[in-house]
């Protein structure tokens, strides 16, 4: 499979102090324990909140492919537009198992990072722009009517709060433009 026939157009986001309201809709954290006692000693990284919600059951495995557990789980400040298990799902057939084998994991590494962008941004800092991506290339946000868009992806749960950096979640896996 040509990974270059994957590409989709760039995203951005740019930052300024104007907000918008944007539904937010909380994931669980890293533990279905709610003792104060549990939460306390949990970091509640990028990886714990989305290794506890089974909708990121297909990211988290991608993750661990590409070797990016310890990076979305360090101290660095990330913002992380995190596709479903349904995005990923809806990827043309067998992209997904193309990406995952280990010869390809520098092509997942892409993919996983074109979603990533340095700094914890809340939606209330999403402008329409662009804005360079971990991977590399930039992103295109749209935000309009309340709504915020990642290239061809929506936003349909803003502001899951980690203590390194925040997720958006999106309806779509985006793809770097070289890939």
């Amino acid at each position: 499979m040509k990974f270059s026939k994957l590409g989709l157009t760039s995203f951005a986001i740019a930052l300024t102090s104007f907000s918008i309201n944007l539904p937010v809709q909380a994931y669980p954290s890293a533990s279905k324990s709610t003792s104060v006692q549990a939460s306390a000693k949990q970091t509640n990284t990028i990886v714990d909140i989305a290794a506890s919600n089974p909708n990121f059951s297909t990211l988290v495995a991608a993750v661990k492919a590409a070797g990016l557990v310890e990076t979305l789980s360090g101290q660095t400040q990330l913002t992380v537009f995190a596709p479903t298990n349904e995005a990923f799902a809806a990827l043309p057939k067998g992209t997904l198992k193309q990406l995952l084998k280990p010869e390809n994991r520098e092509a997942l590494r892409k993919v996983l990072t074109y979603h990533v962008v340095a700094g914890a941004l809340e939606s209330t800092a999403l402008r329409s722009g662009q804005v360079k991506s971990v991977e590399g290339s930039p992103v295109n946000v749209r935000v309009m009517n309340n709504q915020v868009r990642v290239n061809d992806a929506n936003v349909i749960s803003a502001d899951v709060k980690a203590s390194n950096g925040v997720i958006h979640v999106i309806d779509r896996v985006i793809l770097p433009p070289n890939l």
